[in-house]
């Protein structure tokens, strides 16, 4: 193993090449409702919840777009500190990683997760397809899913889980939703530019399960 800590558990700033990482990360994004948490959930691996990295509403310049702050833009979203936990858990096999409160906006905890020697552990946000890059650069990125269901579904879907979780008051979350449906298209190309390929929940399912054939011969 030729992965070197500091006293304090942080990776020394080692060339990818040098790395030996102990498990690789999928990356799974794509719109708010495409049904990411629901595929995640099911597969049995450890997962990282990529919105525990935002910011909480009182960082310094966060973008701001009809009054209010941009939730939807990945400026408000920790990206560096994302990175550093993904990196940590593929090199070491553990990592301390935020809690985070959408109704409050805030970070509220913190939880341990340890992979327990899974070679393979996924990464979940609607920003994942903003680190997929970095992770082929460290050596550390198995895939990169990009969920995707028909609008009308990922509409109603959104809605419903966050009028439930009491996330935003439901004027604007019916505003927001229906500008991402307006979207939803240029949103999907955009996630494929950056390197996350679009799969439906039952074609990510059947990808995972051959990745995990392979790496368990």
């Amino acid at each position: 193993m030729t992965t070197n800590l500091t006293g304090d558990g942080a990776l020394f700033d080692l060339p990818p090449e040098e790395r030996e990482p102990q498990a690789r990360v999928i990356l799974v994004t794509g719109p708010s409702g495409s049904g990411k948490t629901r595929f995640t959930g099911r597969t049995g691996l450890p997962v990282v919840a990529l919105d525990d990295f935002y910011y909480d509403d009182t960082h310094p310049g966060l973008p701001r777009k009809h009054g209010i702050i941009d939730w939807d833009s990945p400026a408000c979203w920790d990206r560096q500190g994302a990175l550093d936990a993904l990196i940590k858990l593929a090199t070491t096999g553990e990592a301390t990683l935020p809690i985070y409160d959408i109704p409050t906006n805030s970070k509220v905890a913190e939880r341990s997760l340890d992979l327990e020697g899974s070679p393979l552990f996924l990464a979940e946000g609607i920003f994942a397809a903003e680190l997929v890059h970095l992770c082929r650069r460290e050596g550390i990125l198995a895939d990169a899913f990009c969920i995707s269901r028909p609008r009308l579904q990922t509409f109603w879907f959104r809605l419903m889980r966050d009028l439930d979780e009491g996330r935003k008051p439901p004027i604007p979350l019916i505003r927001r939703g229906i500008s991402h449906m307006i979207h939803e298209p240029e949103m999907y190309r955009d996630l494929e530019r950056k390197g996350a390929r679009r799969v439906s929940i039952v074609e990510a399912h059947e990808a995972l399960t051959q990745m995990l054939a392979k790496v368990r011969r």
